[in-house]
């Protein structure tokens, strides 16, 4: 198991939903953003269907989260850009068009390092994170290579690193701090529209649930860390974008 990458100059996230990159590699952005990376983040789906309640107005839910996702954005410490792919939830899919312009997001942003979901995880149930994970891995290939997507007229970009999460394999950790863990709690804790189906936290709690909710992603950075000899970390797969 490798132990932390150098601090990139950029890094681009690259996930499904609002507040997946938070839950997979939001300790990482927020050390690498403290240390003056440069880190964007592009959510592929708008999140409308986000909710438990039949009767949500999904246009006013999607605009929340997009709001959600830029305050999360913030309490990482994060300076670069947020973007929206703008798929609707549930229906991503890897095609030609999407991955255009998801290449054309990486030669824009030119990321040393991208970061996206494991495509090949087994028995994965979501649809949109294995599609994501294709999109992401799909893309990269594409923006290297100066013959794709010649449309977008603007220079090919390969990252120097790409790194997967939520991937059964992990071979690098990346140490996180207590003052990284906290950002990404509260980064989480920002998509209030989510405290019902992904934090368990009521609306209304007292500090309980969201203690609770701390000490669960607490216990998982442990378990990475242990996996590393470190107190606190979270997990990747590494791959070489020149493969």
């Amino acid at each position: 198991m490798r132990i932390d990458l150098p601090t990139p100059a950029s890094a681009l996230a690259i996930a499904a939903h609002p507040d997946d990159i938070e839950f997979e590699c939001g300790g990482t952005l927020a050390k690498w953003a403290e240390a003056g990376a440069v880190c964007h983040m592009l959510v592929c789906t708008d999140g409308r269907k986000g909710t438990w309640d039949v009767d949500a107005d999904t246009d006013a839910l999607v605009a929340r989260r997009q709001d959600e996702q830029r305050e999360a954005a913030d309490r990482l410490g994060i300076t670069g850009e947020v973007r929206f792919l703008g798929v609707e939830d549930g229906e991503l899919a890897n095609t030609i068009e999407d991955r255009g312009a998801v290449a054309r997001i990486i030669r824009e942003l030119t990321p040393s390092v991208v970061l996206g979901h494991d495509p090949w995880r087994r028995w994965r149930m979501h649809p949109d994170h294995r599609n994501a994970g294709l999109l992401t891995v799909d893309a990269v290939v594409a923006a290297r290579d100066p013959h794709y997507h010649r449309e977008h007229g603007i220079a090919h970009h390969r990252p120097d690193h790409l790194l997967l999460f939520e991937c059964e394999g992990p071979d690098l950790c990346e140490q996180i701090g207590e003052s990284h863990l906290d950002a990404k709690v509260q980064a989480l804790l920002a998509h209030e529209s989510q405290f019902e189906t992904t934090m368990k936290v009521d609306e209304d709690d007292d500090g309980t649930q969201a203690a609770a909710f701390r000490g669960r992603t607490r216990a998982e950075a442990i378990s990475w860390g242990r996996r590393s000899g470190v107190p606190l970390a979270e997990a990747f797969r590494l791959l070489d974008p020149a493969s």
